[in-house]
């Protein structure tokens, strides 16, 4: 790791913990809610507390004049959730895209066990050589997906953050097993900083113990789309997943510091 990767990292963290939210959801789902007025959600996640955002290079210029100082991630590739196999993700960009458009750092999803897997191998492996010739780091979104693949298992999601270290990224996300003691094997199947998912909208207590789980596993913070730019209140929500990821908060001191209801 070069310092300029080390340096960029900082961008998109705080203190090695990272809360980061996704919003390259239009080409898989389309103009959903939170997404349309992109720049108002940029605008609120950030002032809650997101150390990053995350675009497709298209929406970079609606980005940066509402971050409010704080990361970008450029993703670099997608599928549709109306096509013929949404786990075959292809490349929408380079590394060097990423820069023009002023990106700290880029992102690539990979499905490990699906039939795609061998190919986003191949292109996970040219993102990272391509990304460390410029010192940038690479997040690597590495799922257990596929044909008789559980997308919870403890062991499946081990394989999967080993893999995105042994290819060369910085940071993995991947999903959650559903509690800590199971986590804990896929963080120390890992040197890497293991951040999760959201997966589909829970409600607040749901989402911020998920997190608590995930942080008490040894994890390094949260990668999370729809749970924090669809929610009614994007600001608050991520007030609340940045109180347990930065603060140490409980689930109960983080939704009443965001001003949430306590109850489930």
């Amino acid at each position: 790791m070069t310092t300029g990767t080390d340096a960029r990292l900082d961008r998109i963290g705080t203190d090695g913990n990272y809360v980061i939210v996704p919003m390259d959801h239009g080409i898989t789902l389309g103009p959903v809610t939170g997404l349309k007025d992109i720049e108002s959600t940029i605008d609120a996640v950030t002032r809650g507390g997101a150390d990053a955002v995350l675009t497709q290079r298209g929406i970079a210029p609606r980005v940066h004049e509402n971050k409010n100082g704080k990361g970008y991630i450029v993703h670099l590739n997608a599928s549709t959730s109306i096509g013929p196999d949404s786990n075959d993700k292809r490349l929408t960009g380079t590394v060097e895209d990423a820069i023009r458009v002023g990106a700290d750092a880029v992102s690539f999803h990979i499905n490990v066990g699906s039939n795609h897997e061998p190919d986003q191998i191949t292109q996970l492996s040219e993102v990272t050589s391509e990304a460390a010739r410029y010192g940038i780091p690479v997040l690597a979104m590495a799922y257990a997906r596929g044909p008789d693949v559980d997308g919870a298992d403890p062991e499946a999601l081990g394989h999967a953050v080993r893999l995105a270290e042994e290819i060369g990224a910085d940071v993995v996300k991947t999903g959650y097993s559903g509690d800590a003691d199971s986590f804990e094997h896929v963080c120390e199947s890992t040197r890497l900083p293991v951040v999760i998912a959201g997966g589909s909208k829970g409600t607040d207590r749901e989402t911020i113990e998920m997190v608590r789980g995930a942080m008490d596993a040894g994890g390094a913070g949260i990668s999370m789309g729809r749970s924090i730019f669809q929610h009614e209140d994007p600001e608050a929500i991520a007030t609340a997943v940045a109180g347990v990821v930065h603060d140490d908060l409980s689930v109960d001191d983080a939704l009443a510091t965001a001003g949430l209801a306590l109850e489930a």
